[in-house]
């Protein structure tokens, strides 16, 4: 049976499959789209199968935003090589994977069903995936997603140029700020986050494990020096409020003026926006 260009681009756009793959599954098939689509699908199960043991360090990750900026969704997707992670293919899919959380949320996210408006918005988030190892050639493996929700605000994003590194930022804000300046701003401490070493927004946020952690090391280095007790214990808490200090966002010089903090810069934007303003949430992925 001969099979048309037409055919086999229809079923490319329905699958992700490269075109000799489609072509192949067509002829095995009869012609018969359905069919081959579902040719394709068991062959990348084989393929991922196969694949399934090797080591996914590099990888990519995407951002999602709904319309009116409420709401937003990152995801982190990993796979064998750089190459591939920078490949057009895997930045569609995740791409396709941050609209699947925004539309769906970040429970069980392999398990879930498409979308509507997910590629073809037939099986689940897990065969969409199967799809692509087959088409590249590579083991690939969800990592992790978030959905993000600004209760009263604006929620803002910022994805590294080399797509290793996302953030997202939920902006809380009083009164009535332009939603473009909101937006703008929300970016750019998400821009920081990317940049910079954080672990909480306020000091009393960081998590307990975090801090005894480094309490253990300070106290093991203070006692080092021979001093008294109480003088080992009043280095470490010098030292512990330096640590909380340099790892809780809003006490960090700003990336883009080291002269502000992140707490000074959210004054300011408020007092000239109109409103009081503050980070609600914050979430950072990265390669």
């Amino acid at each position: 049976m001969s099979i048309s260009a037409a055919q086999v681009a229809e079923l490319r756009a329905t699958t992700g499959a490269g075109l000799m793959d489609c072509k192949k599954a067509l002829e095995a098939t009869a012609g018969d789209l359905a069919a081959a689509a579902d040719y394709l699908r068991t062959k990348g199960i084989a393929i991922a199968q196969k694949k399934s043991a090797r080591d996914t360090k590099e990888g990519a990750v995407g951002i999602a935003f709904s319309g009116d900026k409420r709401s937003a969704a990152l995801v982190r997707l990993a796979c064998e090589t750089d190459f591939v992670a920078r490949n057009d293919r895997v930045q569609a899919l995740v791409a396709q994977l941050s609209k699947q959380v925004l539309a769906q949320g970040a429970a069980d996210v392999p398990a879930q069903s498409l979308a509507p408006g997910i590629a073809s918005g037939q099986g689940t988030v897990g065969d969409l995936i199967t799809q692509a190892i087959a088409t590249t050639g590579e083991n690939l493996q969800f990592m992790e997603a978030a959905k993000v929700e600004a209760s009263a605000g604006i929620v803002g994003g910022y994805v590294h140029s080399n797509a290793k590194i996302g953030v997202l930022v939920a902006l809380k804000a009083e009164g009535r700020p332009a939603p473009d300046k909101l937006e703008a701003l929300a970016r750019d401490i998400a821009m920081h986050i990317a940049a910079s070493q954080v672990s909480a927004i306020r000091p009393e946020e960081v998590p307990a494990a975090v801090l005894q952690k480094e309490k253990e090391i300070l106290l093991a280095q203070a006692q080092e020096s021979g001093k008294p007790a109480e003088i080992v214990e009043k280095m470490v808490q010098g030292r512990i409020n330096k640590f909380l200090k340099d790892i809780s966002l809003l006490s960090q010089p700003f990336v883009k003026n080291p002269e502000q903090t992140i707490e000074q810069l959210l004054a300011e934007q408020g007092k000239a926006l109109g409103g009081k303003l503050m980070v609600e949430r914050y979430v950072k992925f990265a390669f």
